[in-house]
């Protein structure tokens, strides 16, 4: 399943000390179709200038967003130079052909250059509208420059989805309110994520393992209402997760589960993961449960290799 390896990007871009805010422009945020299973949003500087970044994502980054990633790459559109913020969006299709993922780039971007290269290429666009989305090489990726600054790419069905969102043929971002409205809380690290219920539902229960076997976790799982996440390297390494139930005492009883799921990793784990759990906090407070993580740079470097941080983001 697509979110299963998705949504363990909890790590996917992190910010090194850089501290800019990861904020999409409204002309992004109306690209991207309103039906969002999970949105992550980095600082693409913050990013390549991260040594520790570049090694975490090489290790969780799942196979879809590689693809992506590799077609941005290999396209001549000289991402690396241009990019200051990337977003990967998972939305569900509105045809009901399950979820698709598209992304979004922020920067300065040669247009006028780039669509020079593509009639030198003798490159023909598909015409949706008045937008014309040209292939990224032969890979099956397609981009389309919705402006100077914003452009769209991914499979051509996700890139037309974000073009009917654009256009208002369809919901876009910026008629989600409650993912707008969860988006104020973390919109200004430099890296953030936002998960519906089904994302935080595949999320948690991965996070728990054996422990969502447990009769308890699904009286949980059917109160999660959303979850959001954001990470951090500016002083050593700092994440912080927030998953929004829908009453105080349900937030309770999956913070008892998750110190549970603490305890039983202890017992079998490394030092190293040992020391881990014990910088790791779990609480509620007022229907939210919380999850905070900081450690130094060299013994997150070091956890990258345990087999606690490998079956986390699996």
């Amino acid at each position: 399943m697509l979110t299963k390896s998705f949504l363990p990007v909890v790590t996917l871009a992190l910010s090194a000390a850089l501290c800019s805010a990861a904020q999409l422009s409204g002309d992004a945020k109306a690209a991207i179709p309103r039906d969002i299973q999970q949105i992550i949003v980095v600082d693409y500087r913050a990013m390549q200038n991260s040594s520790a970044a570049m090694e975490l994502k090489d290790r969780v980054l799942p196979p879809e967003l590689k693809r992506l990633e590799t077609a941005l790459k290999t396209s001549g559109l000289k991402v690396d130079q241009d990019t200051d913020l990337l977003a990967f969006a998972a939305f569900r299709d509105a045809g009901g052909q399950g979820t698709r993922i598209v992304g979004v780039a922020q920067g300065q971007f040669h247009t006028r250059d780039i669509l020079a290269s593509f009639t030198k290429a003798k490159t023909k666009p598909v015409m949706v509208r008045n937008n014309s989305i040209y292939p990224m090489g032969s890979n099956g990726m397609s981009v389309v420059f919705v402006n100077q600054t914003t452009m769209v790419f991914g499979d051509r069905d996700a890139v037309k989805a974000s073009l009917d969102a654009r256009d208002g043929i369809t919901s876009s971002f910026l008629n989600n309110s409650d993912m707008m409205n969860e988006m104020i809380v973390v919109d200004t690290k430099a890296v953030w994520s936002l998960l519906d219920q089904k994302g935080t539902q595949t999320m948690m229960r991965s996070v728990l393992g054996d422990a969502a076997q447990l009769a308890d976790y699904d009286t949980v799982r059917n109160r999660m209402k959303s979850s959001r996440y954001t990470m951090d390297f500016q002083n050593g390494v700092k994440f912080d997760m927030a998953v929004v139930m829908s009453d105080t005492l349900t937030a309770a009883t999956a913070a008892t589960l998750m110190k549970g799921v603490s305890i039983m990793r202890k017992t079998s784990g490394t030092p190293l993961e040992k020391s881990a759990l014990d910088q790791t906090t779990i609480d509620s407070n007022s229907g939210t449960l919380t999850v905070s993580y900081s450690s130094s740079d060299s013994q997150f470097a070091s956890l990258l290799t345990s087999p606690l941080f490998q079956s986390v983001v699996k």
